[in-house]
């Protein structure tokens, strides 16, 4: 499995896993930083930026954000945040 940048901490160190109980949803996380988010398999959109359908909403214990897996821009929309 390739490693993707780590939102947190900007290394290349970056993976994910299924859930073995809820199929929709994805594990990412780091073990350079040991950030950990959570991926709902049905939120994913194209990117404005690079126009590839891999931007997915992460969701951590700060709120959640939209982010690419290509180019790895994020969006935090204040809308999707957790109070």
């Amino acid at each position: 499995m390739a490693t993707q940048i780590c939102p947190k901490c900007k290394e290349d160190s970056f993976t994910w896993h299924m859930d073995e109980e809820e199929s929709q949803l994805t594990i990412w996380g780091c073990y350079k930083c040991s950030y950990t988010a959570l991926e709902d398999e049905k939120l994913e959109r194209k990117c404005s930026n690079c126009h590839n359908k891999t931007e997915m909403r992460l969701k951590d214990e700060e709120g959640e954000y939209w982010w690419c897996s290509s180019c790895n821009r994020i969006i935090k929309d204040p809308k999707l945040q957790t109070d």
